[in-house]
């Protein structure tokens, strides 16, 4: 929640963002929600567009907290309709039409010239669907996208739109430096040895082994890596690529995972500033085990990145091994997870089904 504030107070500060504006984010899901819950304090708007094999709880909490959500079928970064690349477009299309609205109703203020209000709008929601005409063009192009989404309402002023970029605003990585830092700095008084995190965005381990390593440079800090990413190659080998790419056996969905939030196959502006020791990597059964473990033996409901930051806290403190203190986040819910990773019949489908009563599954 703090990166989304510090981000909407930048943009605020900068003009970037107007009271009124629209903020626009693409996200799996987490970072959209804290969106919906802080944009609505700065009397904005927010748009979201989410992959559609996401949780669709995830979707049902973004809308009931008062935002859009655009779910679409996911694609590569590269693609013009990944939903990262989706939602920098709303933003630009918002600005469009604030732009085109100003200056209708600069020429109706002035006199220079009558504008028949009907006519404008006809033509302002013309040009909010240009993008959309474009890819209709394109025989290659499926239309995924939900109706009537990522349009602007031509009838009501636009105060524009905002792209919170949470992947590549550096904004992420301070408020984690600022913030959650100086947070597990004092609440271990110091004494931690070890901090260990899964990356989406980055912007988390970022901050925090940023902070850490600045306060003890003998305090390490690993990345958790999920099946699919290949930031666990870019942090032990220096090469952006996973097994199955260096085998000519690419994935057709590289983030062929029931993980959700975590794992990238690019190197963000905010995972850039990461100071990492090394990494480690998980799998989808581990993740599943581990979920069901917290809850039966700590009552922690949690979902599959917390599961996967316990998997590599564990691997850390077997390397370590006794009398180390190590720190990971539990970031997500399991509220936020009940329609995939903690539904026993997608598990049952995808051959996950656990089965582990301890921590056996995590035995060297």
């Amino acid at each position: 929640m703090s990166n989304c504030k510090c981000s909407l107070s930048t943009a605020l500060d900068s003009g970037d963002l107007i009271c009124g504006g629209t903020v626009t984010e693409g996200s799996a899901g987490s970072t959209a929600i804290s969106l919906a819950t802080v944009a609505p304090a700065y009397g904005c708007r927010c748009h979201v567009a989410i992959p559609d094999d996401a949780a669709i709880e995830k979707s049902q909490i973004i809308e009931t907290l008062g935002a859009t959500v655009e779910r679409v079928r996911p694609v590569s970064i590269t693609h013009r309709d990944h939903f990262v690349n989706i939602a920098r477009r709303r933003a630009l299309e918002a600005n469009k039409l604030a732009a085109a609205q100003r200056e209708a109703n600069g020429t109706q203020t002035n006199g220079l010239a009558h504008a028949d209000s009907k006519m404008t709008n006809d033509e302002l929601a013309t040009m909010q669907l240009e993008s959309k005409k474009t890819q209709d063009n394109d025989s290659s192009h499926v239309n995924m996208e939900m109706p009537h989404s990522g349009k602007c309402d031509p009838s009501s002023d636009s105060k524009g739109g905002f792209f919170a970029d949470q992947f590549e605003n550096l904004a992420n990585y301070r408020a984690h430096y600022e913030w959650t830092g100086p947070e597990i700095w004092e609440q271990t008084k110091g004494s931690l040895h070890a901090f260990v995190a899964a990356a989406g965005t980055g912007g988390t381990i970022a901050g925090v082994s940023r902070y850490l390593k600045e306060k003890n440079r003998s305090i390490k800090c690993f990345l958790m890596d999920p099946p699919g990413s290949g930031l666990f190659n870019k942090v032990t080998r220096g090469v952006m690529y996973t097994k199955e790419e260096a085998e000519g056996k690419r994935l057709k969905n590289p983030f062929d995972t029931i993980t959700e939030g975590i794992g990238i196959n690019r190197v963000t502006s905010n995972f850039m500033m990461a100071e990492l020791d090394g990494a480690y990597r998980g799998t989808d059964r581990e993740a599943v085990e581990m979920s069901r473990f917290l809850l039966r033996n700590d009552g922690l409901f949690v979902g599959s990145s917390s599961a996967m930051n316990c998997i590599g806290a564990v691997r850390v403190a077997q390397d370590l091994g006794p009398g180390h203190t190590i720190v990971t986040i539990l970031c997500d819910s399991g509220m936020r997870h009940l329609s995939k990773f903690f539904n026993d019949q997608y598990l049952a489908d995808h051959g996950l089904t656990p089965t582990a009563t301890g921590l056996e599954f995590l035995d060297k």
